[in-house]
């Protein structure tokens, strides 16, 4: 049962008024690649036409569980690509602990991502045993996908290269993390962690180094997304160089990366997260909250997040829920505990899965979250409402906000201000 939620609107209704909203959009530079098909295929063709490989050898695709766009089309065009050159590909699901940490519920994420043996035409082997490589260093072993490991001639990761949620390096999401996290499964997802995140900018390309010199990898295919995150690069990576081009693609990735284009906010309203949106529900490296002490908040200053649902992708895993500071009753309804907790325990952050606030509806979470903000009352408040940390493209401003929008070189006006509106279940109205 849901603990008591708190109606804000009540304990304020003489006293609060909503701001109105205006649409804004963010413009961001979003070049892409169209023909994901012929892009792929000239990637692999590049890479085997200067390191054949043997024919009638098996490879296995290692797809994740991150939402990238357009996988399926990313993954297919690699196995046409591949069967050209007379090898012969199935996929394994490589996430670490995501799905629940089970085979089924991996698989079950793949297929939400279009990804079936009938769309791919090739099979999907799922599992959550692993063998024992050895240790990259003292005290931290590597486990990898027993499948990957012995039922094919080598392994192909398709990832994509992105700044991590809770660390910093040279090296973060991308190849090297998923060699040693995501083909490691439950358990070397768990060992990684135990080593504590605010060590993985050294352990991750130590351990990925690792599994290299263990596992044949000729080489990766790697996705760079844009601030629409649409595939802007997608790379065929010798394995060979994955310690000196994944640093160079993540600063790509940095470079090209959305962002809320604001310094400071009363209140942030986020219409949705969940683990297709972001790792930890919503993306930090756009709320700038990242609830760790070897990473410091970031440049935008928010003193509300108000997190009103989950999405139907996540599968009820709230990881990230932490970061909010007000949520709805509906979204704890939503929570699958188990899985959350599965997940909160793998990566050792335990913080990341408090419940904030509960309110019984949107009304009031934005309500709440409104009256608690501290300042210059006689100003009018600051608050932007998303949908979710990828799609920051479409934003709608409060207008105390206006003037700022008018001055931002990123920032320009999409539409008439209106009222912020509630249907009769207290939910926002966009």
């Amino acid at each position: 049962m849901c603990p008591v939620a708190y109606s804000g609107v009540r304990a304020a209704k003489n006293e609060l008024a909503f701001p109105r909203l205006i649409p804004v959009r963010q413009n961001f530079d979003a070049e892409s690649i169209e023909d994901i098909e012929a892009h792929v295929g000239a990637q692999v063709d590049s890479f085997l036409a200067a390191t054949p490989l043997k024919k009638g050898a098996k490879a296995a695709l290692a797809v994740g569980s991150r939402g990238i766009a357009k996988l399926d089309e990313i993954v297919k065009a690699l196995i046409e690509a591949l069967r050209r050159h007379e090898i012969e590909p199935f996929i394994v699901p490589a996430m670490g602990s995501h799905g629940g940490a089970t085979e089924k519920g991996q698989a079950k994420l793949l297929k939400e991502f279009g990804i079936t043996e009938t769309s791919m035409g090739v099979e999907i082997r799922s599992s959550m045993d692993v063998v024992t490589l050895g240790e990259a260093m003292p005290g931290l072993p590597v486990y990898f996908d027993r499948i990957a490991c012995e039922c094919a001639d080598f392994v192909v990761p398709v990832v994509r290269v992105k700044n991590h949620t809770t660390f910093r390096g040279d090296i973060e999401s991308g190849l090297h993390k998923m060699l040693c996290v995501g083909l490691g499964n439950h358990k070397g997802a768990q060992a990684m962690h135990q080593y504590g995140i605010e060590h993985f900018g050294e352990i991750i390309p130590k351990a990925g180094q690792y599994v290299l010199g263990k596992v044949s990898v000729p080489f990766g295919i790697a996705v760079v997304e844009n601030a629409k995150e649409l595939p802007s690069v997608i790379e065929a990576v010798p394995g060979a160089r994955f310690a000196s081009r994944e640093p160079e693609l993540l600063q790509i990735s940095r470079e090209m990366m959305a962002r809320l284009c604001f310094d400071e906010l009363d209140v942030l309203v986020v219409r949705e997260m969940g683990k297709n949106i972001s790792g930890v529900g919503m993306d930090p490296n756009i709320t700038c909250r990242y609830q760790a002490s070897h990473m410091p908040d970031g440049p935008l200053k928010i003193q509300r997040i108000v997190a009103l649902s989950l999405t139907k992708e996540t599968h009820g895993n709230a990881l990230g829920i932490g970061c909010a500071d007000i949520c709805t009753r509906q979204l704890v309804y939503d929570i699958d505990f188990e899985t959350t907790c599965t997940n909160a325990i793998t990566a050792t952050r335990l913080d990341r899965v408090k419940i904030p606030m509960i309110a019984a509806t949107a009304k009031d979470a934005i309500a709440v979250a409104l009256k608690t903000c501290t300042g210059d009352k006689t100003l009018p408040p600051r608050l932007v409402v998303i949908k979710n940390t990828l799609e920051i493209e479409e934003i709608y401003v409060s207008e105390g906000l206006l003037s700022y929008v008018d001055k931002h070189p990123r920032l320009s006006v999409a539409g008439e201000a209106r009222e912020m509106s509630f249907d009769d279940g207290g939910n926002l109205k966009l």
